[in-house]
């Protein structure tokens, strides 16, 4: 491992320790044993290593997601795996979460972050194609659809990590609240399937 890598990895250990506010270059630094100016070899500023762990780990979330796509079983079962890839995310790692989807500085500090959230988003797109081919999500716009099922994990996963939903309350997790959503878009396809046969 080179000592970018060594950084980055220090710095997502301190941001799951400790929150974001305890990440900074001279903390990474002394954590990773080298000197106080070495981090700047590699990173502009704070930000940029910020950017630096949170391009790294969208970079894995897109393999995880496509490697659910390719992977065995059935479109629906591939779509709740690749899905999940991002529930275990968030709910294992709040942290960098948050810094991920909640930090528009952060996503202006490094333009290839860009690219990797692209990278990540367009896993997602191609799971719902999937889904469609598959008759298991509805036949509406592909990318409207993949926004919305996005924009929905990040706000189930939000709330389940800010403790917002709790089973005391009879509210769903992330992953519940996910199937439930699959499942009520599974019987929307199937509605309207059924529709286009009878006509």
């Amino acid at each position: 491992m080179n000592t970018r890598e060594r950084l980055l990895t220090e710095a997502a250990r301190l941001l799951d320790a400790g929150g974001e506010s305890v990440v900074t270059l001279r903390a990474v630094a002394q954590a990773v044993g080298v000197s106080h100016n070495a981090p700047y070899r590699h990173f502009v500023d704070r930000n940029d290593l910020l950017a630096g762990v949170v391009e790294r780990d969208l970079t894995l979330l897109a393999a995880g997601v496509e490697a659910a796509r390719s992977g065995d079983g059935s479109a629906s079962e591939r779509l709740r795996r690749g899905l999940a890839t991002f529930v275990d995310y968030g709910c294992r790692y709040p942290s960098r979460y948050r810094l991920m989807f909640s930090k528009p500085e952060i996503v202006l500090a490094e333009s290839a972050l860009e690219a990797a959230g692209t990278a990540a988003f367009e896993a997602v797109i191609g799971l719902v194609q999937d889904g469609q081919k598959a008759g298991v999500l509805p036949a509406t716009p592909t990318r409207a659809l993949a926004n919305l099922i996005y924009a929905t994990i990040h706000g189930l996963i939000d709330l389940e990590i800010a403790g917002c939903v709790t089973e005391q309350d009879g509210l769903p997790g992330s992953a519940q609240g996910i199937s439930l959503l699959l499942n009520l878009m599974r019987q929307s396809a199937k509605k309207g399937q059924g529709q286009l046969e009878g006509s």
